[in-house]
């Protein structure tokens, strides 16, 4: 099926329609009154709860699980369907789905309502998790385009993350198990991925979905959906998060003595250092100063213009020499250089000229 960064319910209920009852089944409703589908796919022991766009405008995943599930459909993958039963709750959030926000259509970020459970969204995962308590949690997010995989490492093209279950971010059992999982991945997805898989930061916070399932004893995996250069779609980013789910479900059936929890701790600590794009020779009007031959930094912000996405330049910072990356890099051309661009930290380039130059460059 195909599908660019905006992904609304009733695109995927295109996808969705082909599932009968038997496989299908509405959990609740949204604010908005939309409904909160899953689709429960294999007959095996070891049950899999997996929910994407939790985060409304965090598409790429739900996009990966859209390629898995006919995957995992296959005459050749008969030995998974009878080893797991997956519980595939594709879009958490249809009304952020619907209006490409993070949060709900109450404003408020699912993922920092794991205690209060106010919204009807996590009502609707915390019923099901407690329903079929489920051995592995797969919890899919997509991250900013700013991170890399290390200190001066590429792009994070795929981070991820074991839950820590208390503030001392001890090794539980649940989360050793999860460490053993995302090991196995990275190894699986090393020379596809050379040195662009991230580990997410590890902080707890009780109010976060994972942590919570983390420290009720449920193994739970953060997936983040990352950057590969020039993937603004995040095309290539969905066939590497497919690849990861293949690896998961290999492990899980066929683990590897050799990998140990510990290798965890090897995958390099996400890190910010990118921005979208270094523009160079701007003269910048900052308050009555007109500075010039210098460097801005900008970051697109991801903007739903009728049924597609637009990424428009916001100004982060400017210096004769930025530190941040680019994954693009543009030399204003000389008739350009003479008009000064006024800075204004995290605002909109409202300059038609302006715009015009950076876009023909993306």
């Amino acid at each position: 099926m195909e599908c660019k960064r905006y992904l609304p319910p009733k695109q995927l209920d295109q996808f969705l329609s082909q599932f009968d009852s038997s496989s299908k089944s509405t959990l609740g409703f949204s604010v908005q009154n939309r409904p909160i589908e899953m689709l429960k796919i294999g007959s095996g022991p070891y049950k899999i709860l997996i929910w994407s766009q939790m985060h409304g405008n965090e598409s790429t995943t739900t996009k990966a699980l859209i390629d898995l599930i006919p995957w995992l459909l296959g005459a050749k993958r008969k030995r998974f369907l009878a080893a797991f039963t997956l519980y595939i709750i594709p879009q958490l959030n249809p009304d952020g789905s619907h209006l490409y926000t993070r949060h709900n259509a109450n404003n408020v970020d699912l993922n920092r309502d794991a205690i209060n459970k106010s919204q009807p969204e996590s009502r609707v995962l915390r019923s099901i998790y407690e329903k079929i308590k489920p051995n592995l949690c797969l919890n899919l997010h997509g991250q900013r385009t700013i991170y890399s995989a290390g200190k001066g490492g590429a792009s994070a093209s795929i981070s991820f993350l074991a839950p820590a279950a208390d503030f001392e971010r001890n090794n539980t059992t649940a989360r050793q198990k999860a460490m053993q999982l995302i090991a196995a991945m990275v190894e699986a997805l090393s020379n596809e991925l050379p040195n662009a898989i991230g580990r997410y930061d590890d902080t707890f916070n009780s109010n976060c979905v994972g942590d919570s399932f983390t420290q009720a004893g449920t193994p739970t995996i953060l997936f983040e959906a990352g950057h590969v250069p020039h993937d603004y779609q995040r095309e290539k980013a969905r066939a590497h998060m497919l690849n990861a789910f293949k690896a998961l479900f290999e492990s899980l059936l066929n683990p590897k003595e050799s990998i140990k929890r510990e290798d965890y701790f090897k995958i390099p600590q996400n890190q910010i250092e990118f921005c979208d794009l270094i523009v160079s020779h701007v003269t910048i009007l900052d308050g009555g100063d007109e500075i010039k031959d210098q460097q801005l930094a900008i970051q697109y912000q991801e903007t739903l213009v009728g049924e597609r996405i637009v990424f428009l330049p916001i100004m982060l910072s400017y210096g004769s020499e930025i530190e941040l990356r680019a994954h693009n890099y543009v030399k204003l051309s000389p008739s350009f250089q003479a008009i000064g661009l006024r800075f204004e930290e995290e605002k909109l380039i409202k300059n038609s000229i302006f715009t015009e130059e950076f876009a023909l460059k993306r």
